[in-house]
């Protein structure tokens, strides 16, 4: 994991690509009427995954400031409140981590998301923010736990140890 200054910028701005370019597609094919049901993604066509880069080309930047501002402090926090490092297992650890960090980055991009989609872009009432914000967090929150514990989170970490680790030389005896 991230050592030094410069590991934990690019570990951040990799996880920051990873989450939002996943969140994006699941936003923007839900957005294209595929649902949530058995099946409803089965059809789903390239042009979601086109329009998922385009906007997290911007919103990539907003997580990165986001998680580095709160996000990150606030969910090692909360993780420290509940594992013990010198005892548990490091996987629980990082688990533990990314849920904490998830359970309060989620809420907070889904303000933002809501701000510039629902309010901004599709002027929309201020006054409907607050039931546009719960029901974006209420529809996101499994995905994104979902998301960065199965996908963003293993493949940040293999491109991370692909880019700084791969001085490790396996001898054989």
């Amino acid at each position: 994991m991230p050592k030094t200054k410069g590991q934990k910028l690019i570990f951040g701005i990799l996880m920051s690509i990873t989450m939002t370019y996943g969140m994006e597609v699941y936003n923007n094919a839900i957005n294209a009427g595929y649902n949530l049901m058995p099946g409803g993604f089965s059809n789903m066509t390239n042009d979601v995954f086109l329009n998922a880069l385009k906007e997290s080309s911007f919103m990539m930047i907003i997580v990165f400031i986001i998680s580095n501002l709160w996000g990150n402090p606030i969910g090692l926090y909360l993780a420290k409140k509940i594992v013990r490092p010198e005892s548990d297992n490091p996987f629980f650890i990082s688990m533990i981590t990314s849920c904490c960090t998830v359970l309060i980055m989620c809420p907070t991009m889904s303000l933002v998301a809501s701000i510039i989609f629902n309010i901004v872009l599709a002027e929309n009432s201020l006054y409907l923010l607050p039931a546009i914000w719960v029901g974006t967090v209420i529809k996101n929150f499994p995905m994104a736990l979902l998301w960065n514990l199965f996908a963003a989170g293993p493949i940040t970490r293999l491109i991370y140890n692909k880019l700084f680790n791969n001085k490790k030389v396996i001898k054989n005896t």
